[in-house]
């Protein structure tokens, strides 16, 4: 058994769940606050790669993670088209995610010159920024770590202000909080606009993290956040917002951690799709 956990696959599994565990609140905040099913998460996620990949190949590794930021803008847009197209134009929420995703595509490969994919391995990133501040090898690990914990905690805070119980309850209760005088269209667009720009973010961030970015990066993505998200509400249940934010960050890593433990056992490829 130790021969299988290695300090490596452990490392290796938290960087990535960390990374992933964006995606998972963002999934948190569509799925399990608004009750929406975003199928958009895989082109926006892979609309972040690109992004941040192409700002870091243009030598501005610090704009990287606010290319990440810029990533997260455009998450922004592509939640905002999402959510126009269900509360303006009366489109179901599934078919308005795929619709969305299916355009992104083109605006992906755009972004990316009209390439599939770019190499950043001559480029320095936020993370080789870490190595030389942080050195040692759990520098990654710090970096992912410590945005995703302020993100989480920002979440946290957000969802319990004013306008976060207002999502909360056009999630749980549209007719009510109509009823109230709450405009639920503005809601959902606002939890959309959130949730993309975390995905969007994700993604810049993996783009850094591995050193290159391929236009089918995001497939699956939507499988990967929503088995974290199970894995987590399942181990820490219901609770306080913090408590369930904190449970979605877990899941990410316990499920990055059995896909790390299947690799190492040399699962067949043909097969990791069932394991996943």
């Amino acid at each position: 058994m130790g021969s299988i956990i290695t300090l490596s696959i452990v490392q290796s599994a938290l960087e990535l769940g960390f990374i992933y565990a964006l995606v998972a609140l963002a999934l948190f905040i569509s799925f399990s606050i608004l009750n929406i099913a975003d199928l958009s998460t895989d082109g926006c996620f892979t609309l972040g790669c690109a992004v941040c990949a192409s700002v870091t190949l243009a030598g501005h590794p610090i704009l990287g993670l606010f290319a990440a930021m810029a990533a997260m803008a455009a998450g922004v847009c592509s939640g905002f088209v999402t959510a126009f197209l269900q509360t303006k134009m009366g489109i179901q929420s599934i078919l308005a995610g795929i619709i969305v995703n299916t355009g992104l595509y083109t605006i992906n490969i755009a972004v990316m010159g009209f390439a599939s994919n770019m190499n950043l391995f001559n480029c320095e990133s936020v993370f080789t920024w870490a190595k030389t501040a942080i050195g040692g090898t759990w520098y990654k690990l710090i970096v992912a770590a410590l945005i995703v914990i302020i993100v989480g905690v920002l979440i946290s805070f957000f969802l319990n202000t004013r306008l976060g119980l207002s999502i909360r309850a056009t999630g749980d209760n549209p007719d009510m909080v109509r009823a109230s005088s709450i405009n639920t269209s503005a809601m959902i667009t606002i939890g959309l606009c959130v949730a993309n720009a975390l995905t969007g973010l994700s993604g810049g961030l993996l783009a850094q993290y591995q050193k290159s970015c391929d236009i089918n990066l995001g497939t699956g993505m939507v499988k990967i956040a929503l088995a974290s998200l199970i894995i987590g509400e399942s181990i820490i249940g219901k609770g306080g917002m913090l408590q369930r934010v904190t449970g979605v960050i877990l899941g990410s890593c316990l499920y990055r951690f059995i896909v790390a433990v299947a690799l190492r056992l040399n699962v067949p490829a043909e097969c990791l799709k069932l394991v996943s």
